[in-house]
């Protein structure tokens, strides 16, 4: 069994690795030690994240997964949530959180029954579904008050939009001329793949 921790943060602004630190400390009070680090810089709306995926991937059958928060592994729809359980269930993770007292069941190998594990395990999966849905509603209200602000300000003629950080873009062309990975810019610059792709579609279409 190992211990795959999962840090996640909506934007190239947020420092995605802020509560690495944290998460050790927690592992450690627990006497377990972080097996591997899964960062990123995307919406927690989305499924489709790639160091996500790469961590269910690289997992093993019985391995946890390490979150700060429940929000930091999904803010997602109803449906998308469901795909993700069943991916996790699929090679039986489990999800422990510093938040979630209930989870840390999963950290002590040994310790209780069966029986008494199997009925914690069936009360942290049902507080997950909550604290999911909680997570998904903070995102849409938070959308929704943005876009109500958006509306005002353009309405009053304030709102001029988001200014692209051309330096970073400037710097994304030329590690992708260079030759570069998506995975390795994103480890020099700390940006989303979905900046990187967007920098190339626009690289591709001057070349045309």
């Amino acid at each position: 069994m190992f211990l795959r921790a999962y840090l996640r943060a909506s934007t190239t602004e947020q420092n995605a690795e802020r509560a690495k630190e944290s998460l050790i400390a927690f592992a450690a009070d627990h006497g377990k030690k972080i097996a591997s680090f899964y960062v990123e810089n995307e919406s927690g709306a989305t499924l489709t994240r790639p160091e996500l995926m790469r961590l269910i991937s690289d997992a093993g059958e019985g391995d946890i997964i390490l979150v700060e928060q429940i929000d930091r592994l999904a803010r997602l729809k109803q449906a998308d949530w469901e795909t993700l359980k069943f991916m996790l269930a699929k090679k039986k993770l489990m999800i422990v959180s510093p938040e979630l007292p209930t989870s840390w069941i999963a950290l002590k190998s040994s310790d209780g029954t069966e029986f008494t594990a199997s009925i914690l395990q069936a009360v942290n999966g049902m507080l997950l579904d909550m604290l999911a849905a909680v997570a998904r509603k903070d995102y849409e209200d938070r959308r929704r008050r943005q876009m109500q602000g958006i509306k005002k300000a353009q309405a009053e003629g304030k709102f001029v939009g988001r200014k692209p950080d051309l330096k970073k873009r400037a710097s994304i062309a030329s590690l992708l001329a260079a030759g570069h990975s998506y995975s390795s810019i994103q480890e020099l610059l700390g940006c989303s793949r979905h900046l990187i792709a967007d920098v190339k579609k626009t690289l591709t279409g001057e070349m045309l």
